[in-house]
């Protein structure tokens, strides 16, 4: 989870997450690099006197600078565009879990189980225990396997919502009357926070997301004991 002033993402625990910080860092490198240019240029004009006026004229130098941002953007888009179809694909999955949002809280149903289903409001500052999370933790926690694909169906049956996760790189609108689709998968055990990021109403601050992900053999014995 986030810690206090801190600048950078959370620690990646997911592969899709690991691809969008590397992502992130190659596209930073390049912004740094055409800034780092720009201010060059900038400061060469206003401390260097103008000998070869016609060089702005040349041909050469036009084409270098209609064919140098086109190369830049290539770079940039060939990674987003692996990442975007990394995003979308759809695997078997080893297990469905559906999401619906509410004014303001989530309810969670693992279709694959009859029967299994619980909502998940947010714990109260005044009932939290020593060491839980103020506005982030909840009464139900979503307990599910690592190293496993899973499938979220995730809706909404009021207005727009968005079950965000940051550490598993998942951002996934909940519309009323429509299912949208995310893959996710973890590759280590450990308790992931997250809130919804889209503005629903007074107590939009007040739908934390809470993960519990463990290894399969102690998912089952949670499952035993839920059933």
């Amino acid at each position: 989870m986030a810690c206090p002033a801190q600048l950078g993402f959370q620690d990646a625990a997911s592969p899709i997450m690991e691809e969008l910080m590397y992502f992130h860092d190659h596209t930073l490198m390049i912004v740094f690099l055409i800034s780092s240019l720009v201010l060059y240029i900038i400061s060469l004009m206003l401390t260097t006197e103008l000998t070869h006026t016609s060089t702005m004229d040349a041909q050469e130098v036009e084409t270098v600078w209609t064919i140098l941002p086109a190369v830049i953007l290539i770079l940039i888009a060939l990674p987003s565009l692996r990442i975007l179809y990394m995003m979308d694909e759809i695997t078997t999955p080893s297990l469905t879990l559906k999401t619906m949002g509410h004014q303001w809280y989530w309810s969670y149903e693992y279709t694959d189980y009859e029967s299994l289903c619980f909502d998940s409001y947010m714990t109260p500052p005044l009932e939290l225990d020593p060491g839980e999370l103020r506005l982030l933790e909840v009464d139900n926690r979503v307990v599910l396997p690592t190293e496993m694909s899973i499938r979220m169906l995730i809706s909404s049956e009021d207005v727009l919502h968005s079950w965000t996760v940051p550490a598993l790189g998942v951002k996934t609108d909940a519309i009323p009357g429509r299912l949208n689709q995310a893959t996710l998968m973890t590759s280590r055990p450990g308790i992931y926070y997250g809130q919804c990021s889209e503005i629903c109403g007074a107590n939009h601050s007040f739908m934390p997301i809470v993960l519990e992900l463990v290894p399969l053999k102690h998912f089952e014995e949670w499952l035993l004991s839920t059933l």
